[in-house]
């Protein structure tokens, strides 16, 4: 089965490093023009290359920050002006951790402001920005990426933050859908970024899901490029857990 992506074209934020880079390459794999961005041009330009030359796709690399209304204007008009267009948004810029500690008590207000208006005011800013070309198109795939931390006790951050994308996703699919456009998110769990070996070199993680080993980033990465695909026009304002699986928990 092919994906059928083969001449699309997407944004990835928070596509320089870990998840985010994972999915631009495997995109890009499948014949997408990828457009990757973050706020560190000299970790993006080396991100693009690498991509570039595995896929053979062509890959632009955009600095931008999501919690910048002005900032996300102008990365879309810049992929327009250099794509002709855009079909496909993968929102996953986020800062780490969404939490310095796991009490309540630890829950700054500044920290939990800026984390909300990155991770999900930044998503509802990129999906306002990319959602009229969708339109346009009649077709189009937008794929968050929230956590599994949206159904389980990490931190009240990081909780709320991903319990946030998941209601965000459902209200943008319910009105985006007459259009052609799915909407989706996807929520992995511990998965072995840059940052997972930091934490894994101190011992401060185990893995914790059914099959008992940490998620790579590229098995995360396949599930957005089947949701970022034709092929996934049955779903569409759902949930797709890739953490290797929640022990004991029932969801319905």
């Amino acid at each position: 089965m092919t994906l059928e992506l083969d001449g699309k074209r997407a944004i990835v934020t928070g596509g320089g490093t870990g998840i985010g880079y994972a999915i631009a390459l495997e995109l890009a794999r499948n014949g997408v023009s990828v457009a990757i961005t973050s706020r560190r041009q000299d970790v993006l330009e080396a991100a693009a290359e690498r991509i570039s030359a595995d896929s053979g796709s062509k890959v632009l690399a955009v600095t931008a920050d999501t919690g910048d209304d002005a900032s996300v204007q102008s990365l879309v008009e810049r992929v327009v002006a250099e794509f002709g267009g855009i079909d496909i948004l993968v929102n996953n810029a986020a800062e780490q951790p969404a939490q310095h500690g796991s009490s309540y008590l630890d829950a700054d207000d500044d920290w939990f402001q800026r984390q909300i208006n990155v991770k999900v005011i930044g998503y509802l800013r990129t999906i306002r920005a990319v959602a009229p070309h969708l339109i346009e198109n009649k077709w189009g795939r937008i794929v968050n990426i929230g956590g599994t931390a949206s159904r389980r006790t990490a931190s009240v951050i990081g909780s709320v933050r991903n319990a946030s994308v998941t209601a965000l996703t459902k209200n943008i699919a319910d009105e985006l859908g007459p259009h052609g456009i799915n909407v989706t998110v996807v929520n992995p769990g511990p998965t072995r970024t840059e940052r997972y070996i930091e934490l894994e070199k101190r011992g401060d993680v185990t893995p914790s899901n059914i099959l008992g080993r940490v998620i790579e980033p590229e098995e995360v990465a396949w599930v957005v490029a089947f949701l970022a695909s034709p092929r996934s026009v049955a779903i569409t304002g759902d949930g797709i857990f890739a953490g290797g699986g929640v022990p004991d928990s029932i969801y319905y």
